[in-house]
């Protein structure tokens, strides 16, 4: 989200204000409406300059009454916004600084927050995935794969049977067994691969 903040990494002693693209070219669209770029056509005429936030994509606007020449415990964006929408700005509120801090000991805490953020995110996708090669099928797979077995036909139906159970202990379908008797011997992910595979046009 946009924001006031310093980052020493990325912007030295400066204080910006890092916009969210899509939010303020919202803001220029509805404001303005000219079909212009909202920083090439407005922010950077207006004296604005855009600093770049390392290779990331994302950057800070630093210029006066933004980040220059303002009180730091009243900041607001209305400067960039009379500058993008062509309307005085009403922001009453004040924002405050977001301080990145990119001490070792702080980029490594983050980074030990981040490991143990994702790989919860990991062992919870590996725990589902487990549980899909031995959990049976849903009531509303069957009901799919029903309707798309008949769509198939037999023989195609037969074909993609075989191949979603090949490499796993379900046993294949046998002679002159029922399509959904077949079935209801899937796990979820066997399951899973067979709808994919007769789905698919």
């Amino acid at each position: 989200m946009s924001g006031f903040a310093r980052d020493p990494k990325y912007y030295g002693d400066r204080l910006v204000y890092e916009p969210l693209d899509s939010k303020w070219s919202r803001y220029h669209a509805q404001h303005c409406g000219c079909g212009e770029n909202w920083l090439e056509a407005h922010a950077l005429p207006a004296g604005f300059t855009m600093i770049p936030r390392g290779r990331t994509g994302y950057y800070g606007l630093v210029g006066p009454r933004l980040t220059e020449g303002v009180d730091e415990e009243a900041l607001t964006a209305n400067a960039l916004w009379e500058a993008v929408t062509g309307k005085p700005g009403t922001q009453t509120w004040y924002e405050s600084v977001r301080v990145t801090c990119r001490s070792p000991e702080a980029e490594a805490a983050r980074k030990a927050a981040n490991d143990e953020h994702y790989g919860r995110i990991r062992e919870e996708s590996a725990k589902r995935k487990a549980a899909a090669q031995t959990d049976p099928l849903s009531p509303a797979q069957l009901r799919y794969l029903a309707s798309l077995a008949e769509k198939a036909g037999q023989k195609r139906f037969d074909a993609e049977y075989a191949a979603a159970v090949q490499g796993t202990d379900i046993e294949p379908r046998r002679p002159r067994e029922r399509s959904m008797t077949a079935v209801k011997r899937l796990t979820k992910a066997a399951a899973t691969k067979l709808i994919t595979a007769l789905a698919a046009v």
